[in-house]
């Protein structure tokens, strides 16, 4: 029954009404990561002793600049439904979108404590983490709409894939000057406005590889999109910046939600589900959640990635479209509202 449900759910979550492309087109190449949702959730349910999350998207352009409304909302959902659940559990985020997450933890009565600030210009944050007792204890690393650096010749041959490496189109699409930098969905870089935190996967998947991974994305420039080969990004993207864009860092598994909000929610529900907890999400409403997304907003503040306006939106979806996918996870609990 828990297998079923968890199926439904993540077929609530792979819809794509901001046509980003990565779910869109699953009719014309099939689905990307089938499966994942359910593996990622049931490790987790099984094995988390301690989880640290890492979200935040920085909109330099925005009204005014500001972290994007996907992301922050998400994380501290998953993250409130773990704490309460008994899992130990740290957001994990840096200087220019510590605001919104602050403004998201009291949206959801998470501790502020456990939001951590990784500070622009400090490389040496992420080697420090592991020193810590957070780090010696921690299970599981989960990044959620959290941008990544791009391919380079070098990570695209460490991929996997069935077919050969497409060199001459990577090397006549992507210059070499675009390489291993972070990119917005515009294909613009902004490396300057995001601390290094992709370092903390690659130092897991180096030193602590019995620390399981998890990307939630829904644009191919997040962290955990390195598990899709590149080409396959490129052409369900399919836009001018499609080639330079996709992130080069793997997880364990991979969730792909039409935002990343969705595929937070989407965990959340499913680790519960499995732990028999569903009742912590019980006060999750539509006002409650609706509430919750003003405050960061306003308090963050928080902006609209694709509008780059200081509004309750998300992904340029108005609320009542962007909520739809948690109403239909609460009617598949039992919940009207």
């Amino acid at each position: 029954m828990s297998s079923e449900l968890i199926a439904q759910i993540e077929g609530l979550v792979r819809r794509d009404p901001a046509r980003r492309g990565l779910i869109s087109s699953e009719a014309e190449f099939g689905p990307l990561c089938p499966g994942h949702l359910r593996a990622a959730a049931t490790h987790l349910a099984g094995h988390a002793r301690s989880v640290a999350i890492i979200t935040g998207f920085f909109i330099p352009k925005g009204n005014p600049p500001a972290a994007e409304t996907d992301g922050p909302p998400g994380a501290l959902f998953l993250g409130k439904a773990l704490l309460d659940a008994g899992i130990p559990t740290t957001i994990i985020t840096d200087s220019p979108c510590v605001a919104a997450c602050r403004a998201a933890a009291d949206a959801m009565e998470f501790p502020r404590t456990e939001v951590w600030e990784c500070p622009l210009g400090e490389s040496s944050w992420c080697e420090q983490f592991w020193q810590t007792s957070l780090g010696h204890n921690l299970t599981h690393l989960i990044a959620l709409e959290r941008v990544g650096p791009s391919h380079s010749w070098d990570s695209l041959c460490r991929q996997k894939r069935a077919a050969e490496i497409p060199e001459a189109a990577f090397r006549q699409s992507v210059p070499e000057t675009t390489w291993n930098h972070c990119h917005n969905m515009r294909g613009e870089i902004i490396d300057t406005h995001t601390a290094p935190l992709h370092r903390m996967f690659e130092y897991a998947r180096m030193h602590r590889p019995e620390i399981k991974t998890i990307g939630i994305g829904d644009g191919g420039n997040e962290l955990g999109m390195g598990l899709i080969p590149w080409e396959e990004l490129v052409r369900r993207l399919a836009n001018e910046s499609s080639a330079r864009i996709p992130c080069r860092i793997a997880t364990d598994w991979n969730i792909i939600a039409g935002t990343s909000n969705w595929g937070g929610q989407a965990l959340a529900t499913a680790v519960l589900l499995l732990r028999g907890r569903t009742d912590i999400l019980r006060d999750l409403t539509f006002e409650q959640q609706e509430q919750a997304l003003q405050l960061i907003v306003q308090q963050g503040p928080a902006v609209d990635g694709v509008t780059r306006e200081q509004e309750a939106t998300v992904d340029g979806l108005p609320f009542l479209t962007y909520i739809q996918p948690w109403l239909g996870m609460r009617h598949l609990l039992g919940w009207n509202n």
